[in-house]
């Protein structure tokens, strides 16, 4: 008896659906016979390293290399927190905890220096210090969104959040070098020239005690007075690095010298010479026109994120330090947080899509720190403008690499005897 044609055609369908799962099984098990399992497949895998091995990993190799650095700071630090602050309550059984908050710990509590480093009442002890932290709180400079004056209190706000110990680059900046926070520079609010010469000051004053400034912005205005005061107290050549969106050399910007104006005045002073000037991510949509001919004519050094894209940052920070070092005995480095990929920086005056990344920031500031510098600055910090403290975090980040690359590569101190002249205030 013949079937309907509907029940033929289900019957033929379901030996066709039989046939295809018989041949994809035999497909799979002939598959199956000549590809290893995958436990197989793991112990034939040579091509990385054992991550168990310490002596295939960094991360291994900087675990063991820990045990290498001392304690000694910490403990005084304790032995300090204790005879000052007074032994905790009895309840507590860590007994290194005290009842006042001092030092480093908690990091939630105490007053905020940076990181947590001794305020430095008396300036004219800073030449017993390695680096002092200066807090320049200026924003007269600015042209269009102001707020920078908070820069330096939201630098230090954020730095409680961090240890001085690195594990990758396997350095305790407590233990490996002294470091203080001198406190802010009393700038003038509503006068740009009176502000600038208190800036010069504060910063010829500590250079001229051997220790090296580290200077928490402030519009970028300051970049002419900070080099301004280095530069009174020494004989000797200074090379600029300045990493930044902006070109910031015009002579004027509304008829005064303005954050867009800083390295026009820099470069006129005796011993700081255009050509090591090195101008690094310059590019976008805000560099006013103005700037370009006193470029060409001066002969800075320009690389735009285009020349980093092509010749990658190592490269890039080679021809920085050729040019900058060339005929000079110290390196100044600038840093303009909106260099950065303005999504990882909101809180700036200028924020300019395109920037460097965050990682690449921070490996170009590595290689040119561990040359040495005789100072540093990290401008254009808004806080007004932040989101959850992230521009200052990567103010703060950029600031100890750069400590910690100097002390990894023995350069901390490489530049300061070029202080050779008395400081005479202005």
């Amino acid at each position: 008896m013949s079937l309907p044609a509907s029940a033929a055609t289900q019957a033929a369908r379901r030996s066709l659906s039989l046939s295809r799962k018989l041949a994809t099984r035999n497909e799979a098990a002939a598959f199956a016979a000549t590809t290893p399992s995958s436990h197989q497949q793991h112990q034939k895998r040579h091509h990385h390293p054992d991550p168990f091995n310490p002596k295939n990993t960094k991360g291994w190799k900087a675990a063991l290399a820990e045990a290498e650095i001392p304690l000694t700071k910490f403990h005084e630090e304790i032995a300090k927190g204790l005879e000052l602050g007074l032994p905790g309550a009895s309840s507590i059984t860590d007994k290194t905890i005290s009842t006042f908050s001092r030092g480093e710990l908690p990091h939630y509590a105490g007053i905020n220096t940076f990181l947590k480093a001794p305020y430095l009442e008396d300036s004219k002890e800073v030449g017993k210090y390695d680096v002092a932290v200066v807090g320049v709180p200026f924003d007269g400079g600015c042209t269009y969104r102001a707020g920078t004056r908070f820069g330096p209190q939201g630098i230090r706000r954020i730095s409680a959040l961090y240890t001085p110990y690195n594990y990758e680059k396997g350095i305790d900046l407590r233990e490996q070098m002294t470091l203080c926070d001198i406190g802010d520079v009393f700038t003038i609010p509503a006068n740009i020239e009176k502000s600038f010469d208190q800036i010069s000051n504060a910063v010829a004053h500590i250079a001229s005690n051997g220790t090296m400034p580290i200077i928490l912005g402030g519009d970028h205005s300051i970049g002419f007075p900070t080099v301004r005061g280095l530069a009174s107290v020494t004989s000797k050549n200074i090379g600029i690095i300045h990493v930044d969106r902006h070109a910031d050399i015009q002579e004027k910007d509304l008829d005064e010298r303005m954050h867009t104006t800083p390295y026009f005045h820099a470069t006129n002073l005796p011993n700081v010479n255009p050509k090591n000037l090195v101008q690094i991510g310059i590019g976008g949509w805000q560099v006013p026109r103005p700037a370009v001919p006193n470029m060409i004519s001066r002969e800075t050094n320009i690389y735009t994120m285009d020349d980093i894209e092509l010749y990658g940052i190592d490269k890039i920070s080679e021809m920085a330090l050729d040019r900058a070092w060339d005929g000079c005995d110290a390196v100044y480095m600038s840093y303009d947080i909106d260099s950065i990929e303005a999504a990882f920086v909101p809180g700036t005056g200028w924020p300019e899509p395109g920037g460097l990344l965050p990682r690449e920031a921070l490996k170009l500031v590595g290689n040119v720190a561990k040359e040495g510098l005789c100072g540093m600055e990290v401008v254009e910090v808004s806080p007004p403008y932040d989101h959850a403290d992230i521009t200052s975090l990567m103010a703060l980040r950029i600031i100890v690499d750069a400590l910690g690359a100097m002390v990894s590569h023995g350069t901390l101190k490489k530049c300061m005897g070029i202080f050779d002249k008395e400081f005479v205030p202005i």
